[in-house]
């Protein structure tokens, strides 16, 4: 499975099967983990066999048979080595994507998760960082659904006449996760000048306003899907 099928194949699970990750699984996530980590100066953490973070009140009626989660860690300050990513939930939103697209190629089932979870003691949160939020992953009880999404003409500036990997790149940040499944994001298109046609063409994201929050972290994970289907060679980042 390429990252591009992973796009749109994965779908938001919440009911997992009850039973371990495959060990196979565990071994080739916290490789991808580590990559992750370095690349983003983040503390992402995978837990396994615990089940405390998705019972109680806060996740009755919405999870079910969750063992296994990945915990969004990293410091409140410094950044990681891709200058684009301007905040912390930035980077926890590109890289924890990253992870959410491996896991579906693995025949893993992934949610991200704002709010409904409890804290444990089967995770560290260091002096200086921040736990921005948690993804369930496992075997789900189902492949999960597709969700209303907006146009490609409201969430960029593309026309007939912006180049297909543009509009590539569009349509892969279409599928995008986003809490509450809000999609404020836009990408705009900057066609190289007249006085430098072989110069390479910029592409500018911007997040929008939303009273829910995590606009950082979904702009994170909107740009993670737009390189996959733009290409990243076609473009720089503004």
């Amino acid at each position: 499975m390429t990252l591009l099928e992973a796009i749109q194949q994965r779908h938001s699970v919440r009911k997992y099967k009850d039973i371990p990750l495959e060990q196979s699984a565990v071994d080739a996530l916290r490789k991808k983990i580590d990559e992750c980590n370095e690349q983003g100066n983040l503390h992402i953490q995978l837990v396994t066999d615990e089940r405390k973070a998705f019972t109680g009140m806060l996740a009755y009626g919405k999870f079910s048979g969750v063992n296994s989660y990945l915990v969004m860690v990293g410091p409140s300050t410094g950044s990681g080595t891709v200058s684009h990513l301007k905040s912390l939930d930035e980077r926890i939103g590109y890289y924890g994507e990253q992870l959410v697209l491996y896991a579906q190629t693995l025949g893993l089932n992934t949610c991200w998760v704002g709010l409904s979870y409890r804290k444990t003691d089967a995770y560290e949160v260091k002096s200086g960082e921040k736990l921005a939020c948690m993804i369930a992953i496992g075997y789900g009880e189902t492949q999960g659904v597709s969700h209303k999404t907006k146009s490609i003409q409201q969430l960029s500036n593309a026309t007939d006449d912006t180049p297909e990997w543009f509009r590539n790149g569009v349509e892969a940040a279409r599928l995008a996760p986003t809490a509450i499944n809000q999609q404020k994001f836009r990408f705009e298109y900057i066609a190289p000048t007249s006085a430098s046609p072989s110069q390479v063409a910029k592409v500018e994201a911007h997040k929008g306003f939303s009273m829910v929050g995590y606009t950082h972290m979904d702009l994170g994970i909107a740009k993670l899907h737009f390189e996959i289907g733009a290409g990243i060679d076609n473009f720089t980042w503004e």
